[in-house]
């Protein structure tokens, strides 16, 4: 996942959770800097670790609001995450149908037979 991207989504989920103005400027922040050509080649693994990364940076740090704001978006992230995640297994268990080519060489086999 490209940072900028990653950056610009948790940003507008902050704004959607009414976040504190501070961590919206945090973020902006890191944004500006994510922006340059320097750091283009940055990547992410997914919109979780980006909100850990920034959990960690001096402002959240020093301000507990701002930590909070991204305490609350990870949370809700992880929740999501999770329940792709049971979607996703109550979907890998459904049984696959057979294709119509299967059953025609089941047929020839039993003919052959």
């Amino acid at each position: 996942m490209n940072v900028v991207e990653g950056l610009q989504q948790i940003r507008q989920r902050l704004v959607g959770n009414d976040a504190e103005p501070a961590t919206i400027e945090a973020v902006d922040q890191i944004l500006k800097r994510a922006s340059l050509p320097a750091a283009a080649p940055a990547a992410a693994q997914s919109l979780t670790q980006l909100v850990r990364m920034l959990m960690r940076t001096p402002m959240a740090a020093s301000n507990v609001r701002i930590y909070n704001d991204l305490v609350r978006l990870e949370e809700e992230l992880e929740t999501a995450t999770a329940v792709f995640r049971e979607r996703q297994a109550v979907e890998d268990a459904k049984p696959i149908p057979k294709t119509k080519k299967y059953y025609k060489e089941l047929k020839e086999r039993e003919k052959s037979t």
